[in-house]
């Protein structure tokens, strides 16, 4: 293992110490010792299991669009002690493993076709209404209070309710989807094998619900039918999307489309709190009535501190060269968006906040093929939730000293636990 890290590294002193606390609260002048020393490095995650960390933004947009990289977790070529320790904890077990981040053309093509349709510009602008209604009503629930932990609050419940209704599930049911979600984005925060178990209770909600839905599912789909009726209207009608695909399918949508919403909103406010001129400049350009700089800045916020840390899983399934590294088949490779998003050979002063930033080509949501398909919908959310809350609390503030905020502990996202504010309480 060392010998391997040691080959990548190419000089430059030891590689600096990968995902401890510290590492975790501020990653990114390890990543900027690995992109300048050693772009391709093998190094063993906190599971046990080995990885290559793509760091450089030529060699991930290359890797990510590269089909030699497979998403199915069956080309890993895994000793016994990394078993099922790859993708989402519980996901195998409750067989859902048969959605868009672990498969491949042509099953992955045949998918992401059938859920597209939910993600088009004019479905999401048709959504707009519920995302604004949804975001005031929960700035209201802590308003007159003066105070609030904008995570717990506001940026986790806003995807999920959002996710839950473009899905179909009941209102009534959305507050157990709440609870079921927390635990999964926990990770090491809950009890043992809590997000396991979560898994294996959304599994069979969703089974449960894929066939009420069946079974009255009206001859011909209204107006603005939710996702999963769609999915079912699809398996019923020749596309062959199985009970198991409808489910996983349903699963990987609330859980893409939330976590990554939930970090773009608190890590984009947090860094609007921290970087008073730009947040300053954005709340005058809102209070003249100006979009420009919110669409902008949400890109500029995806880039300068993401969402999502490092892509989803992918497995070598032959020989082949990234930036200048030869990489195994059955390797995992792990490309590092966060790394790729501040390299100073594509971004001009990648490591400064620029909301204005106009040569944003950022990797945030991904590249190629497995381009976030929820992107549309989290760039609304975001904009709403930044707008709304810069708007309503303008003299909004940190609560806490910003060395004394915990970052989750997890491999691929990037989040805060807590997001502690003050502000003027509004009636």
């Amino acid at each position: 293992m060392e010998g391997t890290a040691a080959a990548s590294a190419g000089g430059g002193g030891s590689a600096p110490e990968l995902f401890t606390w510290e590492f975790a609260t501020d990653p990114y002048p390890a990543y900027a010792w690995l992109r300048e020393h050693a772009p391709v490095h093998r190094t063993r995650l906190p599971s046990g299991v080995e990885a290559w960390l793509v760091t450089r933004y030529g060699d991930a947009k290359q890797a990510l669009a590269d089909q030699r990289l497979s998403k199915n977790p069956a080309h890993h070529d895994e000793p016994a002690h990394a078993k099922g320790k790859t993708g989402i904890p519980g996901e195998r077990k409750a067989e859902l493993m048969t959605h868009l981040l672990n498969i491949d053309p042509p099953d992955h093509t045949r998918l992401r076709r059938l859920v597209s349709k939910a993600f088009t510009p004019r479905r999401v602008a048709e959504f707009a209404p519920r995302v604004q209604e949804l975001t005031d009503r929960l700035i209201d629930q802590f308003a007159e209070r003066g105070s609030a932990d904008l995570i717990h609050e506001f940026a986790f419940p806003l995807p999920i309710y959002a996710i839950c209704d473009m899905l179909g599930v009941p209102r009534e049911d959305q507050d157990d989807f709440r609870d079921w979600a927390g635990m999964m984005i926990r990770h090491g925060g809950g009890p043992r094998g809590g997000v396991a178990r979560s898994v294996k209770k959304m599994r069979g909600y969703l089974a449960e619900l894929i066939h009420k839905k069946r079974e009255a599912l009206p001859a011909e789909p209204a107006p603005g039918e939710d996702l999963i009726s769609g999915l079912i209207r699809a398996s019923d009608h020749g596309e062959h999307l199985t009970e198991n695909e409808a489910a996983a399918m349903a699963f990987i949508l609330l859980f893409a489309g939330f976590e990554t919403t939930v970090n773009l909103i608190g890590n984009g406010t947090y860094a609007l709190l921290t970087h008073p001129e730009e947040r300053r400049r954005l709340q005058d350009s809102l209070v003249r009535g100006e979009r420009g700089l919110l669409e902008t800045g949400i890109e500029e916020l995806l880039r300068y501190d993401g969402p999502v840390e490092l892509a989803t899983w992918r497995f070598a399934t032959e020989p082949l060269t990234v930036g200048g590294q030869d990489i195994a088949p059955g390797d995992p490779v792990l490309v590092v968006l966060a790394a790729a998003d501040r390299d100073p050979e594509r971004f001009a002063d990648p490591d400064v906040l620029d909301l204005a930033r106009r040569d944003n080509q950022h990797l945030g949501y991904g590249h190629g093929i497995h381009y976030c398909l929820g992107a549309p919908l989290a760039r609304l959310e975001g904009q709403s939730a930044l707008a709304t809350l810069l708007t309503r609390l303008p003299d909004l503030r940190l609560a806490a000293d910003p060395a004394d905020l915990r970052w989750r502990g997890g491999l691929i996202m990037r989040g805060l636990r807590t997001l502690p504010v003050e502000f003027t309480p509004t009636a």
